[in-house]
């Protein structure tokens, strides 16, 4: 049982996030961004780890959300939606969550699903559901998929790519603040995901790791291809990283998007890809010549220049935020930022204010 427009009724539903070890742990990423930037009205973070504790002050979101333990909990909220927040490696569903998912339909909330598990037709769920509850597998491939052409280089709007030195780094937050930024300013601009997270938050996009390996350049065409002439900027959600051992996601982006500009996200004073030790991030300025390389094909396609690079200070207070920011000016020549601490002006100045 599906619902025909799921982001909608996410926005105007009461929501219950499950987000077990993820506020603390590294696959809370879905979960925290809905925290961030979702205008739906959460109600309750199920995150048995931190149950009790003060969400902001875990956070720095400030939302004065209740943090519980269990879904059993959390119906004590009135829900009407559970959102799955986490995404484990690889996407797929813990079996020690999915009591608590059949426990959430079981007491008539509806389910958004962002994980590689599909749950609309799982023999379990479905004699839980009731009129009109309804279940959104996220990651679903985009119908009519052809192979990429290129054709996104005709395009006269701007696009803007983020691109990382990691995964799970701040790409889509950067997006979401750039855009924000510009539709502030009164630009017409659009905000496109690319992941699961993504689409909950806004709506228009597609779920880039649900595709078939062959057709992933061809369905971010699509959707360029479907925005292109509406918009003049079109800010797109990165995916992965192209120095990644695991990722895959990158290069399709590039290819379906022709991006006419990139911002580089980093995590300030990370020195290697997270869980893999072995592989060093390059100086920046290596990494900013290997996008830009791998954007243009040495010229064969559309060019695409990094005009900043947003930073990742989370885990810095503001001395040593403002101190790794300006180190990366000084080291780059580029204009650097943390758009979610310090605002996207800077970088939004740097894709706008350039001969086109």
């Amino acid at each position: 049982m599906t619902t025909e427009n799921p982001q909608s009724k996410i926005k105007n539903g009461k929501i219950a996030i499950l987000l077990h070890d993820g506020i603390h742990g590294s696959h809370g990423k879905t979960g925290l961004s809905l925290l961030r930037y979702s205008q739906a009205e959460i109600v309750a973070v199920i995150d048995r780890q931190s149950a009790g504790k003060s969400l902001p002050e875990l956070t720095k979101i400030p939302r004065d959300i209740p943090i519980v333990a269990s879904v059993a909990e959390a119906i004590a909220f009135d829900p009407e939606i559970l959102v799955i927040g986490i995404a484990p490696s690889g996407g797929a569903l813990p079996d020690e969550w999915f009591e608590e998912i059949k426990a959430a339909v079981a007491s008539g909330l509806s389910v958004v699903n962002g994980l590689h598990t599909p749950l609309a037709n799982n023999s379990e769920i479905i004699p839980l559901l009731r009129k009109p509850q309804w279940i959104w597998d996220v990651r679903q491939e985009p119908q009519g998929l052809t192979i990429a052409s290129g054709k996104a280089r005709t395009l006269s709007c701007r696009r803007v790519l983020t691109v990382g030195t990691d995964m799970a780094i701040g790409k889509m937050s950067t997006s979401l603040e750039l855009n924000a930024t510009a539709q502030h300013r009164g630009l017409n601009s659009k905000f496109l995901a690319t992941g699961q997270a993504g689409l909950m938050i806004a709506g228009d996009g597609i779920a880039l790791d649900a595709v078939r390996v062959d057709f992933a350049a061809g369905a971010v065409e699509q959707m360029i291809m479907q925005f292109g002439n509406t918009y003049d900027l079109l800010i797109i959600e990165g995916q992965g990283s192209l120095l990644h051992p695991g990722s895959t996601a990158t290069l399709p982006l590039l290819r379906g998007i022709q991006p006419t500009d990139l911002i580089l996200v980093h995590r300030a004073n990370q020195t290697h890809i997270r869980n893999h030790p072995h592989i060093l991030i390059p100086p920046l300025q290596i990494v900013v010549q290997l996008y830009e390389m791998v954007a243009s094909v040495g010229g064969a396609l559309q060019p695409a220049r990094v005009r900043g690079i947003a930073m990742n200070t989370f885990h810095l207070d503001e001395v040593g935020a403002k101190g790794a920011i300006a180190q990366v000016e000084t080291e780059t020549g580029l204009p650097c930022t943390d758009p979610v601490r310090f605002g996207a002006d800077l970088l939004l100045d740097a894709v706008m204010n350039i001969n086109k």
